[in-house]
């Protein structure tokens, strides 16, 4: 039996006005579903002998119920969402989770339409990322790679408050906040300008958006290598840190741009993380680091260049669960504590096809036992790069391709 859907789009009035069509649509309807907020708005619409599902997660048990009812006969569930259905609405999850079902939809302006409305701000060129439900990483890359409009779905965790204080953290000061509460209830409804530090200060009610401008409407543009002198460095070492331009050829020779999770084993000072984080800011980068004294470098600089979202592993990696972790596609190996063999056999078992394994050697030592391992693993070894610097030791730049 054909499954269908008719989702309603709501605003957070409390006293909605839908047209003749939409009405009858509900006067008709036997199976009703959508979230608590949404049986409260429209509850007293709907007729009595009729059932509600409310959306809660798992949404696995949401779906296993619509299912069962389309096995019963019901030949179609009218579901209530928020604003426009199809902008990170349930109308999307639908067609995930029940591809072969129709749809039909009845949408009301989202949030961040309603918000740049009453700001009277054009949103043409707004980017836009939703926070609702999921991790910060979006947003950071949103802020790395310098939108100066950015529109904001937000949840009970990543509030405006909290929105701010992250920006604040990494150097993104130059934003002025919107945030638009309880839009479209003409009784709660409010819309506010802040500062970030403002922002910080405040406690908003939720539902909440935010619409983010910068001082400037021009990109920043991006360095290409950061100044090794800038880093906080370990026991202020100058050789503790990969530099600039070995930096960028091995962030070359790791192909990044067409890679998705990068790990950095042995980061010390993070420079290698942090610049590939700014370059490519869609990458997943995860860095591990022996010392402890590496959680504060990494911290110090990742605030200072603005580089958000590193994951930082502190601890012996050869002892570390990484199983849990997304497997990489691109590995550097930054140190390696005269345990190179046994580090690469265990990158090795999780990288992912295709995937390279990268280190700078200064040593025919430490040369030597890359090519070993990487013989032993069966990897295509690639041409070493050899590169002098100054008066520093020329470096092999070795890269290896798990086959």
């Amino acid at each position: 039996m054909a499954k269908s859907f008719i989702v309603i789009g709501l605003t957070d009035t409390h006293q909605p006005s839908f047209t003749d069509e939409v009405m009858k649509v509900i006067r008709d309807g036997r199976v009703f579903s959508g979230g608590k907020r949404h049986h409260e708005i429209v509850g007293g619409l709907l007729p009595a002998s009729s059932s509600w599902i409310d959306i809660t997660v798992p949404l696995d048990h949401v779906f296993s119920a619509y299912q069962e009812l389309f096995n019963k006969g019901v030949e179609s569930i009218i579901v209530f969402a928020s604003g426009d259905p199809l902008f990170y609405g349930f109308a999307n999850t639908i067609k995930r989770e029940m591809p072969d079902a129709g749809i039909k939809l009845y949408p009301t302006f989202n949030s961040l339409q309603m918000l740049a409305h009453r700001l009277v701000i054009p949103y043409h060129d707004m980017h836009i990322v939703s926070l609702t439900g999921r991790p910060w990483k979006e947003f950071d890359r949103a802020l790395i790679e310098g939108f100066y409009k950015i529109g904001v779905l937000t949840d009970r965790e990543h509030h405006p408050g909290a929105i701010a204080q992250r920006m604040t953290d990494y150097g993104y000061n130059d934003f002025t906040m919107y945030v638009g509460e309880h839009l479209g209830n003409p009784e709660k409804e409010r819309v506010t300008k802040h500062s970030l530090d403002e922002a910080m200060k405040e406690t908003f009610d939720y539902p909440n958006c935010i619409l983010l401008v910068s001082s400037s409407a021009v990109r920043k543009p991006k360095k290409f290598g950061l100044p090794d002198h800038e880093f906080l460095l370990l026991d202020g070492r100058e050789k503790m840190i990969t530099k600039m331009p070995i930096r960028l050829l091995t962030l070359q020779a790791l192909e990044l741009n067409c890679r998705k999770n990068f790990w950095d084993v042995g980061f010390c000072t993070g420079s290698v993380s942090i610049e590939a984080r700014l370059l490519y800011p869609h990458l997943n980068i995860v860095s591990f680091e022996k010392r402890e004294e590496g959680a504060r470098l990494m911290e110090g600089n990742s605030r200072k260049f603005g580089a958000l979202g590193i994951t930082t592993l502190i601890g012996d990696f050869l002892k570390m669960d990484i199983t849990s972790l997304e497997k990489p596609d691109a590995v550097f190996v930054g140190g390696h504590g005269g345990r190179l063999k046994e580090m690469m056999s265990k990158i090795y078992s999780v990288l992912e096809p295709g995937g390279c394994i990268v280190m700078n050697s200064v040593t025919s030592q430490s040369h030597e036992l890359f090519l070993d391992a990487a013989k032993e693993l069966k990897m295509k070894i690639e041409p070493t790069l050899h590169v002098a610097l100054n008066e520093y030791n020329p470096i092999d730049i070795l890269k290896a391709v798990k086959r």
